[in-house]
């Protein structure tokens, strides 16, 4: 398949079919290491007004997702490579539920799809993450809402401490229901 890059962390499967294999995964891979967000992503709908957008996505654990919400719109997740955590809070910033997703043949459900606009954010459990997430279109910028109770990506050290703090938290809640 070709593969027109955008960005540094977008890339374009070009035509009307699109077949993502082994190949076009090492080339997301290499881009996420190039990447100063830690993540890339092939774009399968050829463009932002298509009605379904579906993207093979790789994300470094160590990459920094905000908790946003997107009203009006649904998400699925079907893992094809490595382990997350999607935390789901609640609008004042207290965790509600966390889904732990893996890739198939392991203990943990590979896929899992959200139709309500909670906030959420991923803690990635592998060193990679590789996921096919779809939502529906069109896209727009600034429609998403991001949570006033997490730092902007901007902020680097709030971000990590965040994070950090983020993660000792799901650890508590997973270690208590354990």
């Amino acid at each position: 398949m070709s593969l027109v890059q955008k960005s540094p962390e977008v890339f374009l499967a070009e035509g009307p079919i699109a077949a993502v294999g082994q190949a076009e995964i090492n080339t997301l891979k290499a881009a996420v290491k190039a990447s100063p967000k830690r993540r890339a992503r092939i774009n399968a709908h050829p463009d932002g007004e298509d009605q379904l957008h579906e993207m093979i996505i790789a994300i470094d654990s160590h990459s920094y997702i905000r908790p946003h919400k997107h009203p009006g719109k649904s998400e699925a997740f079907h893992i094809v490579e490595g382990e997350v955590d999607i935390v789901v809070f609640d609008d004042s910033g207290e965790i509600a539920r966390v889904v732990e997703l893996g890739a198939p043949g392991g203990t943990r459900p590979f896929y899992y799809r959200m139709s309500n606009a909670f906030f959420h954010t991923l803690i990635i459990r592998s060193e990679l993450l590789v996921v096919h997430e779809i939502t529906n279109g069109p896209f727009r910028p600034g429609a998403s809402v991001f949570a006033d109770f997490a730092p902007e990506d901007s902020d680097t050290a709030a971000a990590a401490a965040y994070q950090a703090d983020l993660v000792r938290r799901v650890a508590a809640l997973q270690d208590a229901a354990a």
